[in-house]
């Protein structure tokens, strides 16, 4: 992993690689819960091996990991990321999928939080740039509480049964 990235809390970077690396630094510092909440993860290269592999280690290395994805558009979830829909049908158990209602679906940001201390957070959808920092407990609780509200206005969007039932 590179640790060409390690920034202090509150530095704003700007590139779409750049993006992709420290959502990779991010997602391999979690160890019991991942949060996401995008667009529709067309930014960050999340269709690639290297998140597919970080994320299946992430739900198989411990037994209470979990990650939720809340997302404004899922309709071509399972086209765009084989890989992501193969872990859901997987770690059905540890992972769960939310499309925002149409109330939510006017934000334009984007961010994860690891274990309630690491976060990566874009500032608008149309520009790379963002924010991202280890151990900044402060910063991860605000956007936990604003993940928290946009779960409550999200439905269960994806399962991986016929009937729509996990």
């Amino acid at each position: 992993m590179d640790n060409d990235l390690t920034l202090r809390a509150g530095e704003i970077l700007v590139g779409e690689h750049l993006y992709a690396k420290a959502i990779d630094q991010i997602l391999a510092s979690a160890q019991q819960e991942l949060l996401i909440f995008d667009q529709n993860l067309d930014h960050g290269d999340f269709a690639s091996l290297e998140k597919f592999e970080i994320l299946k280690h992430f739900l198989s290395a411990n037994a209470t990991s979990r990650l939720t994805i809340v997302l404004q558009d899922t309709s071509n979830f399972a086209v765009k990321f084989p890989r992501l829909s193969n872990l859901l049908a997987v770690y059905k158990h540890k992972m769960d999928i939310y499309e925002t209602n149409a109330s939510a679906k006017h934000a334009k940001d984007c961010f994860i939080l690891a274990d309630g201390e690491n976060y990566i957070k874009r500032i608008h959808l149309d520009q790379a740039r963002f924010k991202y920092a280890i151990n900044d407990i402060a910063s991860t609780t605000a956007l936990n509480t604003r993940f928290k509200e946009l779960l409550e206005v999200a439905h269960h969007a994806l399962t991986t049964s016929k009937l729509g039932l996990k």
